[in-house]
């Protein structure tokens, strides 16, 4: 199911995050939906980054604030008198989180209270969505996929941190926002790619560098499995979540967003599809086995079959479709392009018919 133009158009939307890479596409569609956007979040946190290199603000009324400022961010809200809520600001790197734990719990536990607590008493919104992580669960590093009514858990700071998020979520859904009308999802997403990452840490943004630079990639965990997926897959899950919350507020609740999980793959199969076949951007990689990694997952998939059923939401793209067209902006940005005429590019082909 793809977004409703007809439904977005003329609505008010609050997005938070919206200076990152998942934040950046998702205003860009707003804007091209027809929605009223506001965004709240940090300045850009690399250099360059996809918000300033699309213009992404010239289509919306964007302000620089910190989540965990609970008395700005209220004031922020109240003004933007929203009708829907798109929560996507957050610390979203693993292992950043160890090097800054109490930062990460702050933001991604407090700054998530903080924007539910300035929806309480807002007679405007209808309802939210909040963006968490496939991570929010207790991995038991077993062969199965994760459903959303498995024991939450994490072993670094962000997956913990993204997991009592989620209970601090359903805590004001269940304590005050259903009885104030205002339908409360959670939305837990996979690994995701994209144009315009320039993140630290994230395997096709470090490919690219690599492959940019003429260097060799240095990968930690080559047989990691992930649920990869392009970055336009889960941000269609959280409209269409949006839009069926509208709808059927008795939807609230998690929902996972991924790809079918016979289609999680390993890192060393994102960097062999990452390298294209005429070389034009080949990464030659190598295991570092001297650096004691810290600890990350070794196997995580998702089940994904609630947003299927009751929602519609099913992937467009295949996994090899999405590192195509990942590898292919970056190589046009590279040369040239416009990085906002790329993503709209991209929008426009991912609502083509199948």
């Amino acid at each position: 199911m793809l977004p409703h133009a007809a439904f977005w158009q003329g609505k008010r939307v609050l997005l938070t995050g919206h200076t990152g890479f998942k934040g950046s596409w998702l205003a860009l569609w707003l804007q091209r939906l027809g929605a009223q956007v506001t965004g709240i979040a940090l300045a850009p946190a690399t250099a360059p980054n996809l918000f300033d290199a699309a213009r992404v603000a010239d289509g919306m009324t964007s302000h620089l604030g910190d989540i965990r400022d609970a008395q700005t961010l209220a004031a922020l809200v109240q003004a933007a008198a929203p009708q829907i809520v798109l929560h996507l600001a957050a610390q979203a790197l693993v292992r950043p989180s160890y090097h800054d734990p109490l930062g990460t719990f702050a933001t991604n536990v407090m700054g998530t209270a903080h924007l539910l607590d300035a929806l309480r008493g807002l007679d405007s919104v209808r309802l939210a969505v909040m963006v968490t992580t496939d991570k929010v669960y207790s991995n038991l590093e077993h062969p199965y996929p994760y459903r959303e009514d498995d024991a939450l858990g994490g072993h670094d700071p962000y997956s913990a941190s993204k997991a009592a998020s989620e209970l601090v979520i359903a805590s004001y859904r269940d304590a005050y926002l259903r009885t104030q009308g205002v339908a409360v999802a959670s939305a837990r997403a996979g690994n995701v790619m994209g144009g315009g990452d320039w993140s630290q840490d994230r395997l096709i943004p470090d490919a690219v560098r690599a492959w940019q630079a003429g260097q060799t990639l240095s990968i930690r965990s080559p047989h990691a499995v992930r649920p990869w997926q392009h970055v336009l897959e889960p941000l269609a899950g959280y409209l269409r979540l949006a839009e069926q919350l509208w709808a059927r507020p008795e939807l609230a609740g998690a929902y996972n967003f991924g790809p079918p999980t016979q289609d999680a793959a390993t890192v060393r199969n994102i960097i062999e599809l990452a390298s294209s076949p005429d070389k034009a951007s080949a990464v030659s990689y190598e295991v570092d086995s001297v650096q004691k990694p810290l600890h990350e997952a070794g196997w995580l998939a998702l089940e994904t079959a609630k947003a299927r059923t009751l929602l519609g939401v099913t992937p467009r793209w295949t996994l090899p479709q999405a590192v195509a067209r990942t590898m292919a902006w970056y190589r046009a940005q590279h040369d040239g392009a416009d990085a906002r005429a790329l993503c709209q590019a991209d929008i426009d082909a991912y609502e083509a018919p199948l």
